[in-house]
């Protein structure tokens, strides 16, 4: 059964390389170009994983959509990857107390992605 990554990020052609860069066997790439329709995507789709950007138009951030998902007994267990250019403490921390599960600052290499998504859904891409 493949594994279902759903990438939230307002920012067309970085979506478009993260969809490229995990665009392998065994994973289903789904996207959303802001937080409400991620957040409506997370519930149709059941993701093994979220990739999510922090700041987005719109009226839900990445944060906000993350804590929304951690309110969801039946979602609060996926694991959530923040996404974002802020890589000051106090934003991790702000992503840590959202739940995220992992948090990568922009620009992250296409690897440092694989392998967080490989050891966040126990898969090996290649």
């Amino acid at each position: 059964m493949k594994k279902i990554i759903l990438v939230v990020e307002d920012q067309p052609e970085i979506r478009q390389l993260i969809c490229m860069t995990m665009d392998y066997d065994g994973f289903e790439v789904h996207e959303a170009d802001n937080g409400e329709t991620g957040l409506k995507m997370v519930n149709a789709l059941r993701p093994s994983v979220i990739l999510l950007d922090v700041m987005m138009p719109g009226q839900l951030d990445g944060l906000q959509v993350c804590e929304r998902v951690r309110a969801d007994p039946e979602l609060a267990h996926t694991p959530i990857v923040m996404l974002t250019a802020r890589g000051q403490r106090s934003d991790i921390e702000a992503g840590q107390r959202a739940g995220c599960t992992s948090y990568l600052t922009k620009p992250f290499s296409p690897l440092q992605l694989i392998e967080t998504v490989e050891r966040l859904t126990g898969s090996s891409l290649n």
